[in-house]
């Protein structure tokens, strides 16, 4: 997860925060199930208030778009679409198996361009 807050921009950093991390659930960045840092932590790196995180953390879960799962921490949740976040899944799995054999990734993305081109006949 890549964060920059502007301290100073005229939006708070809190909906910098959220604006960030929302699209990045949007477009895919963060799957279903990403772990997201603790709003300690969060806070720590970004140097922000913990409340500042915090807040933009509950706004998230409020849309939905992430899940607190108490002591074990917050995570991207499942969307609208569960077809699309279960291939989302495969998608990071297949990448973390292609990078731990060293695939290039445009040969990686060419085998899954030609497994999308056979179709049962």
């Amino acid at each position: 997860m890549r964060i920059a807050v502007d301290p100073d921009s005229s939006v708070p950093p809190y909906e910098q925060l959220r604006t960030q991390v929302a699209a990045q659930v949007g477009d895919g960045r963060l799957t279903v199930g990403t772990r997201l840092p603790t709003v300690r932590r969060l806070a720590a790196d970004l140097g922000l208030a913990v409340n500042t995180v915090a807040r933009a953390y509950r706004e998230l879960e409020g849309a939905g778009l992430v899940e607190t799962r108490g002591r074990h921490g917050t995570f991207v949740a499942p969307g609208r679409d569960d077809a699309t976040d279960r291939l989302q899944r495969a998608a990071a799995e297949y990448a973390g198996t292609a990078v731990r054999l060293g695939v290039p990734p445009e040969a990686a993305l060419a085998l899954v361009r030609a497994a999308l081109a056979v179709r049962p006949g």
